[in-house]
């Protein structure tokens, strides 16, 4: 693939001065935090809302280290859902609407080279996100409550952040498809809808984005987890069958210069 190393280095370095990978390292890290702490002090809070109030008593459980793990889940898994499909939306769609696609491929860079190249540089934005979030849920789950096995945690981390992949590959793909960044992410939108509405079913859940997470959950709390492999396989191929559709959908499209 020609040009390949050189396209995703710019690729990388773009993503840091465009600021779009502080944005999402940003917010990631934001809902790190915020999930042991929401655990933790959530419950006294609505406690104490109670108190005081004549006939009002509110009776909330001890939260516990699967509390907060609970709200690492929702929150970075679940609100993560939002960046995986935004963060793509741009990465072919706007290269074409501006007309610079063409130029770029005039060059020694093929266009499976381009496609991949904008891949790896999306998903390496949204791993560094889903880390630091993830080491921030890590700190103050451990501060807070009790240390949980790292392993565990590590395997959880992983989990959640391919679970994101299989959204950011519909708009991804949406975004290859598209002249314009707004279908590209319609895309996304769809694909996400579709995905919520099997993952309603118990016997087709563990297929799709939802198992990856129920397991990442148990695997973050020691207990024994079912359908991992299943789960695994299922992702990565719905991932590598989506973007192998960017590829051919790309490689057939005629791209103009923007005069």
């Amino acid at each position: 693939m020609d040009g390949f190393i050189i396209f995703l280095r710019k690729e990388l370095s773009e993503a840091a001065r465009s600021e779009r990978l502080l944005v999402v390292a940003v917010v990631f890290l934001l809902l790190g935090i915020i999930s042991p702490l929401g655990a933790k002090y959530l419950p006294q809070l609505l406690q104490s809302l109670g108190t005081g109030q004549q006939g009002v008593q509110i009776i909330v459980a001890t939260p516990t280290v699967n509390d907060a793990i609970t709200q690492f889940l929702k929150n970075v898994a679940g609100t993560g859902i939002l960046i995986a499909l935004l963060l793509p939306m741009g990465s072919v769609a706007r290269e074409k609407e501006q007309g610079t696609a063409s130029f770029v491929l005039t060059k020694p860079l093929s266009r499976q080279a381009f496609l991949v190249a904008k891949a790896l540089a999306l998903f390496a934005v949204l791993a560094v996100g889903v880390a630091l979030g993830s080491i921030a849920a890590y700190l103050y789950t451990a501060l807070l409550f009790k240390p949980i096995a790292v392993g565990g945690f590590l395997a959880c981390a992983a989990l959640i952040l391919l679970s994101l992949l299989v959204y950011a590959a519909f708009t991804f793909l949406g975004s290859t498809l598209a002249q314009s960044q707004l279908p590209a992410v319609g895309v996304g939108l769809v694909a996400w809808v579709a995905i919520s509405l099997v993952s309603l079913s118990p016997a087709l859940s563990p297929y799709t984005p939802a198992g990856l997470v129920t397991v990442a959950g148990s695997i973050a709390l020691g207990k024994e987890t079912e359908h991992l492999t299943t789960s695994l396989l299922a992702n990565l191929a719905i991932i590598v069958v989506v973007l192998a559709g960017a590829w051919l959908a790309f490689r057939r499209q005629e791209l103009t210069a923007r005069s």
